[in-house]
């Protein structure tokens, strides 16, 4: 039975629409994939392009919640693809490029003058790290994506496919990658907001209160937020190892594969 893949509500043309229960548990077939890769290549490409003249009027992607709003509609789709072999390595190589893009990208966007614009920004940042946090450990972990839950749920499969169905970890690789992907993201998002503080400097005047960047994030009731990225993630990466061989199915009735 084929695999349904979606965005917005809309078939990708992915063959024909199948039901969630399929989505769950079957990986996609070759056509499926390839198709799937070359929709996926083009929105991507499309994103690169936009941000690039992200100054000029005829860019979609001139402000950051435009960005995130467009990164989000692809996080999404590449969630919806099956953590089963062969499509297991599909789901991590869009999902490492796409978290390349997004933190190398965030910098290059300005954050304006009014507090309030200021702080709304930054909050949909957060909610948008954190979401990419959260695809992450599902991802990591072998879990399918719940969009309505918006965390990742164990792949149950009946007994009579528990032989054939296999969901491969991350390679080695793979982890090394993005791990120092999170870590230079992090430091960019600082420099970044570093950068923002000293233009706010040198327009405060000397009665006005001279924050540095931990002190701004408090003041906008961001702090917190902001130290946590990524935790779940970075957490999970710590103690991957011992994670790895869990990766087995050993079903009575049903299998879980995790």
């Amino acid at each position: 039975m084929p695999t349904a893949i979606t965005e917005n509500g809309r078939d990708i043309d992915m063959d024909s629409p199948a039901p969630s229960t399929s989505l769950r548990r079957r990986p996609l077939t070759s056509r499926q994939e390839r198709k799937l890769v070359d929709y996926l290549d083009e929105r991507m490409l499309d994103l690169t392009r936009n941000y690039k003249k992200r100054s000029e009027e005829t860019s979609t992607l001139k402000t950051l919640p435009a960005y995130l709003e467009a990164v989000r509609r692809l996080l999404a789709l590449i969630l919806q693809i099956p953590p089963i072999d062969p499509s297991t390595g599909l789901r991590i190589a869009y999902l490492l490029h796409l978290t390349g893009d997004v933190l190398s990208s965030i910098p290059g966007y300005t954050l304006g003058t009014d507090n309030n614009v200021i702080q709304q920004t930054l909050q949909d940042l957060i909610d948008f790290l954190d979401d990419l946090d959260q695809a992450w450990l599902s991802v990591l972990q072998g879990q399918i994506w719940d969009p309505e839950r918006g965390e990742g749920v164990d792949l149950i499969v009946p007994v009579e496919e528990a032989t054939t169905l296999k969901s491969s970890p991350p390679s080695q690789t793979d982890l090394t990658r993005l791990r120092s992907l999170l870590f230079a993201g992090q430091s960019a998002l600082e420099e970044w907001l570093s950068a923002k503080q000293v233009e706010n400097d040198a327009q405060a005047t000397q009665a006005d209160d001279v924050d540095d960047v931990s002190g701004m994030l408090s003041r906008l009731g961001l702090l917190h937020e902001f130290d946590g990225l990524f935790s779940q993630t970075l957490d999970y990466l710590g103690g991957f190892g011992e994670s790895v061989s869990r990766n087995i199915l050993n079903p009575q009735e049903e299998g879980v594969m995790e």
